[in-house]
């Protein structure tokens, strides 16, 4: 919840902040422009939007010199057009400040654009902690039952073919061709490969339009019987991926730990994030 003071203008809210802190680094010019609300300055919080009171917010309690940011589901009351508003300006804050923040969600688009640690919580227990990127690519983790599973890749742009509208992505010793992307080679950019997007084959297969053929190898297999589906974990180098198969194509393809494989995956299927 905002909880912005209705009887103040935006300017007087940031600055309550200010008032009963002790000396700091974080400047009002830099909260301001770092969180977009220049424009926010001499207006009543009943005029702004959604997304527009959760930047004033934050930008509040920055203002108060905190050591630590705590961000319990500061999302979850925003709409899908809100929420895409406001998560490019958490990402610059988390780029552009020395500051530790803990960030509570249920929501997978929100930790991948954002994390890179993260703690799983069931019912007040730690099940798993590390970095995102190997948590997710896990198949025996309470992550992998959900619908929109998929491992996160940190990847750079290795090249542009704008006649093909096209990017070559790499993530470690994997090449990803995904829809052309801005940014210059070199610019580092997070990728997500949902699980139930990614076909396994023991031979490359002939005239599809398919762009990415992975070679990787089994590292373990996860049956979830309720579902009747089996999480294959897959590596190549640091990089891993999960697929979401059959226990029949298990079985119909000999799949094992340490069985090389052909992760297929479309181009459309990879979720790029700046």
């Amino acid at each position: 919840d905002a909880r912005l003071f209705p009887h103040m203008r935006v300017r007087a809210n940031l600055e309550y902040g200010m008032k009963r802190a002790p000396a700091g680094g974080i400047r009002f010019d830099d909260v301001v422009e770092l969180l977009g609300i220049s424009a926010l300055l001499e207006r009543r919080p009943h005029t702004l939007s959604g997304g527009e009171r959760q930047r004033v917010a934050i930008g509040r309690a920055l203002l108060a010199q905190p050591r630590l940011l705590l961000m319990d589901e500061p999302l979850a009351s925003l709409d899908a057009a809100r929420k895409a508003e406001i998560l490019p300006y958490l990402a610059r804050l988390k780029q552009a400040l020395s500051l530790p923040i803990v960030y509570v969600t249920h929501a997978l688009d929100e930790v991948l654009h954002l994390a890179d640690s993260l703690v799983l919580l069931e019912r007040g227990h730690v099940v798993a902690s590390g970095r995102l990127s190997d948590l997710t690519a896990r198949g025996d983790l309470p992550l992998a039952g959900r619908d929109d599973a998929g491992a996160v890749l940190d990847a750079r742009v290795a090249e542009h073919h704008p006649a093909r509208r096209l990017s070559l992505l790499r993530a470690g010793p994997l090449a990803l061709w995904v829809p052309l992307v801005p940014g210059g080679l070199g610019t580092r950019l997070r990728v997500r490969i949902p699980a139930r997007e990614v076909i396994l084959a023991t031979e490359a297969p002939q005239g599809i339009s398919l762009h990415n053929i992975l070679p990787v190898q089994v590292t373990a297999i996860t049956e979830d019987p309720a579902r009747h589906t089996a999480m294959v974990e897959l590596g190549s180098g640091e990089a891993r991926l999960l697929a979401r198969i059959t226990p029949d194509a298990v079985a119909r393809l000999g799949l094992a730990p340490g069985r090389p494989v052909l992760a297929l995956v479309k181009s459309m299927s990879v979720d790029v994030v700046g």
